[in-house]
């Protein structure tokens, strides 16, 4: 109406047009006016609208739930369960993140995000090689999750499925490997076709240590448990004073290493396969664990800055992390003092070793020099 008034005294021939075109007129004019006010569609909401104003800037940072309200018509706007859902898939990633010297903090034991995979590494022998050593060495690189316990799939839980298997897995990100460590899997013969049809890409690491020396330490570890065992002597040999060995007992037949690779070797390429050796793990962890991230496809992350001697043990520690008081070291059992062995039973079993130790150090191109 304001706007017949104002043509009406500007527009001295407006008394010529009929109603009906001033009225016309009026109505252009007036969305004209209109569109100028509240440009961009910017609609005014009335105050029986719940939504809030998708425009008014008051500095506070809006919902995701909100946000999507505004861009949506109401008819298309996610739920409220489905837009905290799809908020909560919007949470940044955290990684590991590193401390000013460098060495990654340990991850936080309340993770969320993520998936469980199927692994991509498996650490599937020796027992009392120094499995648990690696396992505990190459998690504090910020690319590795790994499970915590022996899962024991391929050689006791195979009859429960990949989907059981998958669910004993940590959840990790795209960028991160997947392992677990079972040591009994070397010496299990259908292990190495389970795990080819699980996945022919899986990468395998093994940890072998002096057969002998490994036997003993078997034997010390199953003492301890077992205190009213037999002799060392009485379960290695048939006859000691023949030299024949039992190779029936396991203490013995895991240090086989040659026989036991041939098996893996018929589904796996030797390329895929990586040998740690324990003596060297004591020694110098930082160069054995250089070459298992080099195998992994991982940046030397773990380095001699990680790793200290404990005397008091014999075997390396690691140091004391950002967020504990104490160092890190492996469990009581490790460093435990052998049992006692007569030095000819010794030298038997090195003669007996040696034919099988020097075919395996041919078989991987490599001189272990267990003598």
């Amino acid at each position: 109406m304001a706007c017949v008034l104002l043509f009406g005294r500007l527009l001295p021939f407006s008394h010529r047009l009929r109603g009906t075109s001033i009225c016309l007129l009026s109505l252009f004019l007036s969305y004209l006016f209109y569109c100028a006010l509240f440009p961009d569609g910017a609609i005014m909401q009335t105050s029986g609208d719940p939504t809030p104003s998708c425009h008014r800037a008051d500095g506070a940072k809006r919902r995701l739930q909100k946000s999507l309200s505004c861009l949506l018509p109401s008819d298309a706007r996610l739920s409220a369960v489905e837009a905290s859902r799809l908020k909560a898939d919007q949470r940044p990633h955290f990684a590991h993140h590193t401390a000013g010297n460098g060495t990654p903090s340990p991850p936080m034991s309340n993770l969320k995000f993520g998936n469980k995979k199927l692994p991509n590494a498996i650490i599937v022998g020796v027992k009392k090689g120094g499995t648990r050593a690696v396992l505990e060495f190459i998690r504090i690189h910020p690319d590795v999750r790994a499970a915590g316990t022996e899962t024991h799939f391929f050689d006791r839980n195979y009859d429960r499925g990949l989907d059981w298997y998958r669910g004993l897995m940590p959840r990790t990100l795209e960028s991160q490997i997947t392992m677990e460590k079972t040591p009994s899997y070397f010496v299990t013969k259908e292990t190495p076709h389970r795990i080819s049809t699980m996945s022919q890409d899986t990468k395998l690491i093994v940890v072998v240590r002096d057969p002998v020396t490994r036997a003993i330490s078997d034997y010390t570890q199953t003492l301890s448990k077992t205190p009213d065992l037999p002799s060392f002597q009485d379960l290695a040999f048939r006859n000691q004073s023949l030299g024949i060995v039992d190779m029936s007992w396991n203490a013995i037949r895991i240090g086989l290493y040659a026989l036991h690779l041939e098996n893996w070797l018929r589904y796996f390429p030797l390329a895929q396969i990586h040998f740690v050796s324990g003596e060297r793990l004591i020694t110098d962890p930082a160069g054995e664990m250089a070459r298992v991230q080099d195998f992994l496809g991982l940046k030397r992350i773990v380095t001699d800055k990680h790793f200290y001697f404990n005397r008091t043990k014999g075997f390396p520690c690691l140091k004391k992390p950002e967020s504990s008081g104490s160092p890190r070291c492996l469990g009581k059992s490790k460093g435990r003092t052998h049992v006692q062995i007569d030095r000819d039973a010794i030298e038997q079993l090195r003669d007996f070793y040696r034919p099988y130790n020097v075919k395996f150090y041919e078989m991987v191109g490599h001189d272990f020099k267990w003598e």
